[in-house]
C-alpha cells in the first residue's frame, strides 16, 4: 500500500522542465533539490508519439502544478533542459495554476567542440550489369 506524502509548507522552489523528442517530464524541487512533486506525459496517460505534443506537456505541467501548490509552492525558478516542444506550453500551464515564475532559465547541454563523432560509412555505388 502506497504511503501518503506529507504536506510540506514550502513558498518558493524550482520547477524542472525536460523535454526530450519523446517524452515531457516536470518537476519541482525545493531550493536544495529535494523532489516535492513531479509529472510526465507518460505517467498522465499519453502512449506512443502523442506524448512528445506540446499538449501532453501542458497537461502534464498541470498535474505536477496542482500537487505542488498543495505543497504550498507561490513562485518557482524555472529551468527548462532539452530541444522538445514541450518545453514552452509547460511553463505556460504552469503560470496560469497560479504559480508565479521568477526567473526563466534554459539549461540545455551544449557541446563545445566535444568528442570526434563517428567516421561516415562511404556507400559504395552498385553499377548494374
Amino acid at each position: 500500500m502506497a504511503r501518503k506524502a506529507k504536506k510540506k509548507n514550502i513558498s518558493s522552489g524550482v520547477a524542472h522542465i525536460h523535454s526530450s523528442n519523446q517524452n515531457t517530464i516536470i518537476t519541482f524541487t525545493d531550493e536544495k533539490g529535494n523532489v516535492i512533486a513531479w509529472s510526465s506525459s507518460g505517467k498522465v496517460g499519453f502512449k506512443g508519439t502523442k506524448k512528445k505534443t506540446s499538449f501532453a506537456a501542458s497537461e502534464a505541467a498541470k498535474d505536477a502544478a496542482q500537487m505542488a501548490k498543495e505543497h504550498g509552492i507561490s513562485q518557482v525558478r524555472v529551468e527548462m533542459k532539452g530541444l522538445g516542444s514541450g518545453k514552452d506550453s509547460a511553463r505556460k500551464q504552469i503560470e496560469v495554476w497560479g504559480i508565479k515564475v521568477t526567473e526563466i532559465k534554459d539549461v540545455t547541454p551544449i557541446p563545445h567542440n566535444g568528442t570526434r563523432p563517428p567516421k561516415r560509412v562511404l556507400k559504395r555505388l552498385r553499377l548494374k550489369k
